[in-house]
């Protein structure tokens, strides 16, 4: 088992990586009762607690998909609205993130819904059920969930220090995607993150499209995987370990 999925298991908070999980599960369950008591009570009132618990399952099997308000409505049986409500407090509370499209250009072929994103992976793992950290590493969320901790880490990395993180994804309508695009200083970074150790030319194969498309200069771009090391993978491309997070 890659020992990345160990970190995404356990997830991000110092007291269970000093315990090395020993109490992970312990820990989930009393730091929702703990979030639901203070955070929305006043809210999410009682009756709906079991709707607002349905709801953030769902959208953790969902993390790093396109948002779709209604679907999730529909599955648990509440209305759109409510849902755009009580994911505003989700986002305010810092437990996800919604990931922007990049469409600098007006164009109708881009697509302009926004990703939903946790901020920590551990509690993703908990509230879609894998137990364990060598299960989740060969189920079926294991790209999805990698690239959550992918994207949040790097997130994090500007939100400490106090600004704003210009990351944003690329999809068309073609089905042309790139997980992620970093802009900054009039550049534009794409990066593939995958959960593999030997990526390809075909891994990247959507960064030719931003050419088309992006108002900003595409420079260097980066798979990130479970390689044992960078290397370069062409002169524009390189390949970056997953460790360098």
């Amino acid at each position: 088992m890659p020992k990345i999925y160990e970190q995404i298991w356990l997830g991000s908070y110092p007291a269970l990586n000093e315990v090395k999980g020993a109490f992970w599960e312990d820990f989930y369950n009393s730091y929702l009762q703990t979030y639901i008591e203070r955070d929305i009570r006043d809210v999410v009132q009682m009756k709906h607690e079991h709707e607002f618990l349905q709801v953030l399952r769902l959208l953790a099997a969902r993390t790093g998909q396109l948002l779709n308000y209604t679907d999730i409505a529909r599955d648990v049986g509440i209305t759109s609205v409510t849902v755009k409500s009580w994911l505003g407090l989700l986002e305010a509370s810092g437990i996800i993130f919604f990931l922007e499209p990049y469409f600098a250009n007006i164009n109708k072929q881009i697509i302009k819904t926004p990703k939903v994103y946790f901020m920590d992976t551990g509690l993703v793992a908990y509230l879609t059920g894998w137990r364990t950290s060598e299960t989740l590493s060969l189920g079926a969320m294991k790209e999805q969930i990698l690239e959550t901790y992918v994207i949040s880490e790097i997130r994090k990395s500007w939100t400490h220090h106090g600004k704003r993180a210009p990351i944003f994804y690329f999809r068309d309508k073609k089905k042309h995607e790139i997980d992620l695009l970093i802009e900054e200083n009039g550049l534009i970074y794409p990066i593939e993150i995958k959960s593999n150790s030997n990526p390809t030319i075909k891994d990247c194969k959507s960064f030719s499209v931003l050419e088309n498309c992006a108002s900003s200069k595409i420079d260097h771009g980066a798979i990130i995987s479970l390689a044992c090391k960078d290397l370069p993978l062409t002169k524009d491309i390189s390949i970056v370990p997953l460790s360098y997070i």
